[in-house]
């Protein structure tokens, strides 16, 4: 019975070997089938080793399934080497990078976007303010304290004269520029340019010389509006494409007040300015309100509106222009409710009524044909205004509705119009004339600019100046 159990026992010890021996060459086997099938995975060459024949037991498939789990893991990994923190360049400054030592996204961590950016200028569709502030070639950094500090404005216009810059053909005099649009950087506030007036090389032949009027191609406009990009990078943030070309006095050409010449003006225009900066506001030039529409010294700013669209002005236009230079009504009436004021002097929007007296009628009509036609677009209102002639010597012949308004009044007409603009929802821009046009021409009786001035002689702040910056800090801090 001894003899049988040491047999047994050695036969079981011989067993046990064979088995573990066995069961050691089928763990190595499957252990290096699922290191086999991680390879590719972690193979810095990215070639796939793997033969295609099929595991042969059950137990080396579940290990493949555990790998091919391993590796999509693995794969699904973010690594400090595939994963950059995302930079962002905001206009008007150099790329921000990121802090040092910045870890690379857990891997929970959501897909990375970019940093919040300030919105471009077209991208910013709700009511502002500006004013226009003359080129003052000795005090320029001043008076753009007194706009953006005192009047508490986000936005300046500058009338940009073609004529002045470029009077030889690719020889420039940049002076004004180079004086206005840093001195306005350095203040944090957008510009708007309005660009007019072709030099004589450019208009057309045969034209009358002694009258502002538009190139013969309007490819050297839209080349000039490029180079004023390129030379001021994120300087302009709106380009107004002319000024009132409804009028003969701005638009003398050969060809006349044709609407078709001016759409492809802008159309030229825009395509320039949204090559060099896309974020650049395209404004289609301001009309003047008229009453006389003959079709050769003017045509009626709603008259000439309708042939603008017509062809196809709301096609290339991010926003359309309006001008109303206030009179003696006030912007709570339309043309057609205008009460008696039986002490005015200037007998216009009372005895002979039309729409060109009213702001309100003015800015509704225009976008009212707006939407008719199918567009979106807001009104830019680069030119409003009331004039008062309080305090001054005496204003030109024709300009006698400015003996009207009081200063309280060119005060409460202006608070009025922007209270209407801001609540209408049509207007996006709306820029006051002017801060410092009486400054700048001594506050002569001569000029018709003088009256609308906001600052009065002596340099003494009008009643309109305060209460525009109030109304403005309030309204903007709703936004801060």
């Amino acid at each position: 019975m001894a003899a049988m159990t040491r047999a047994a026992f050695r036969r079981q010890v011989r067993n046990f070997v064979l088995i573990w021996i066995g069961l050691t060459v089928v763990i190595g086997a499957v252990t290096f089938i699922a290191v086999y099938m991680t390879y590719p995975s972690i193979n810095p060459g990215g070639g796939d080793l793997r033969s295609s024949a099929a595991l042969p037991t059950e137990a080396a498939t579940e290990v493949a399934q555990v790998a091919a789990t391993a590796t999509a893991t693995v794969q699904s990994q973010p690594t400090p080497t595939d994963y950059v923190l995302p930079t962002v360049t905001p206009r008007g400054g150099a790329t921000a990078q990121p802090e040092a030592g910045a870890q690379a996204a857990s891997p929970a961590a959501p897909e990375p976007t970019s940093l919040p950016a300030t919105p471009l200028p077209v991208d910013v569709q709700r009511f502002q303010m500006g004013v226009q502030v003359q080129v003052s070639y000795d005090n320029m950094a001043g008076w753009m304290d007194v706009a953006a500090n005192q009047l508490s404005m986000d936005w300046v216009k500058m009338q940009v004269r073609w004529e002045d810059i470029e009077a030889e053909k690719d020889v420039y005099d940049w002076f004004y520029l180079d004086t206005y649009l840093p001195a306005a950087q350095a203040q944090g506030v957008k510009v708007l340019i309005s660009v007019v007036t072709a030099p004589a090389w450019a208009r057309e032949p045969g034209a009358n010389l002694d009258a502002h009027g538009p190139p013969a191609d309007p490819n050297e406009y839209a080349q000039f509006v490029a180079d004023i990009l390129e030379r001021y990078p994120n300087m302009v943030h709106a380009v107004e494409v002319w000024n009132e070309m409804n009028l003969d006095r701005e638009w003398t050409s050969t060809r006349g007040l044709s609407a078709a010449n001016y759409v492809e003006l802008l159309r030229v225009t825009a395509q320039a300015i949204k090559a060099v900066d896309p974020g650049v506001i395209v404004v289609s030039g301001a009309l003047s309100p008229t009453g006389l529409s003959d079709g050769v010294r003017a045509w009626d700013d709603f008259v000439y509106m309708d042939q603008l669209i017509a062809a196809g002005l709301l096609n290339y236009a991010d926003c359309v222009g309006a001008h109303h230079n206030g009179y003696n009504l006030s912007p709570q009436y339309t043309w057609d409710a205008a009460p008696n004021d039986p002490s005015a002097t200037f007998r216009g929007p009372f005895d002979n009524p039309h729409h060109s007296w009213s702001f309100r009628s003015t800015l509704q009509t225009y976008a009212d044909k707006i939407a008719l036609a199918g567009g979106d677009q807001r009104l830019c209102v680069t030119e409003f205004g009331w004039p008062s002639a309080e305090g001054l010597d005496g204003v030109p012949e024709g300009f006698g509705f400015a003996n009207d308004n009081s200063l309280e009044e060119q005060r409460d007409f202006t608070l009025q119009a922007i209270e209407f603009m801001e609540q209408s929802d049509f207007v996006q821009l709306a820029f006051l004339w002017n801060l410092n046009y009486g400054a700048q021409a001594g506050w002569a009786s001569d000029n018709d600019n003088v009256p609308y001035s906001i600052i009065g002689p002596n340099f003494v702040f009008r009643p309109v100046f305060d209460a525009v910056r109030d109304w403005n800090r309030e309204y903007e801090a709703q936004f801060q």
